[in-house]
């Protein structure tokens, strides 16, 4: 493989980007600091055809990087998406397609005259959403557009409701039937509001089974990314081990709350896949 080449892509992992601090969330000043690194630094980020493609076995220049973000919340509009847009960045935003409302597009922090909408931390924003007060914590449709439109985001699945149906069902049965809805539904909602859905999915709380991956093949889905740790390699196109149709499983790096050569650090270690390999293995 040429040195011009990745031998492996890092998918990182946020959450939040939000004044509120807490679990899953990184201040705005540090994921500012990382993200000018990443741009400084000369990594290319690259959307879910690119990865695939490279999953695949195809070659995609080195220090190509992944930027995803879970659930959709407010705060990527307000802090996350002016960042993005100011490096020439871009990031994949996992949607639970039941939460997103109507209304218009909300202030973010590229207008420094605005008032910023108030940020609920993770909790407090559990909290709002079992109460019926999505709005208050999660993305609008409008925002949501706006965000596609200036080519910082593409938005993808993370089922329709976000429940966990290993827990809440009586039986294996009523798992996989409830399971089977919930991602009808959200290949429905996607497909209806952006026009069109993927086959990348990203699990709830990171779990899956044999069900879980039986049901949501089913369903057309074929790129599941997990919140196991790790980088992603490509394989030999000829080379069908591992794969089931296509099917690929994408490890992510969950990002903390800390300066960007925290994150230089960690992207040494996992752009290199046998060092990626090692010191996870050391770390557990």
């Amino acid at each position: 493989m040429s040195r011009n080449q990745a031998r492996a892509i890092p998918v990182l992992m946020y959450h939040h980007v939000s004044t509120s601090s807490g679990m899953i969330t990184v201040a705005p000043e540090h994921f500012a600091a990382q993200m000018a690194y990443l741009a400084s630094a000369g990594y290319r980020t690259i959307g879910a055809t690119e990865l695939a493609a490279f999953l695949s076995g195809e070659d995609v220049p080195a220090k190509s990087i992944v930027v995803t973000f879970d659930d959709g919340y407010l705060d990527n509009w307000v802090h996350a998406h002016p960042v993005l847009q100011r490096h020439g960045l871009t990031a994949l935003c996992f949607l639970v397609s039941s939460w997103p409302g109507e209304g218009g597009v909300r202030p973010n922090a590229s207008n420094a005259r605005s008032a910023l909408p108030a940020l609920l931390d993770h909790h407090a924003g559990e909290r709002a959403i079992e109460s019926g007060r999505v709005d208050d914590v999660i993305l609008r449709w409008s925002e949501i557009e706006a965000m596609r439109e200036a080519g910082t985001f593409e938005f993808h699945s993370h089922t329709h409701t976000h429940v966990r149906w290993d827990q809440v069902t009586a039986s294996p049965g009523e798992k996989r039937e409830r399971l089977h809805e919930d991602l009808s539904a959200a290949r429905t909602a996607l497909r209806t509001r952006l026009g069109d859905v993927s086959d990348h999915l990203c699990w709830p709380q990171g779990y899956y089974d044999d069900d879980y991956r039986e049901v949501a093949l089913n369903a057309g889905f074929r790129h599941f990314y997990t919140c196991h740790p790790g980088t992603n390699v490509g394989v030999n196109p000829l080379d069908r081990n591992g794969s089931v149709d296509g099917e690929r499983t994408i490890k992510r790096l969950e990002v903390r709350d800390r300066p960007a050569s925290w994150l230089a650090s960690r992207l040494w270690v996992h752009t290199r896949p046998a060092i990626s390999r090692a010191y996870l293995t050391i770390k557990r």
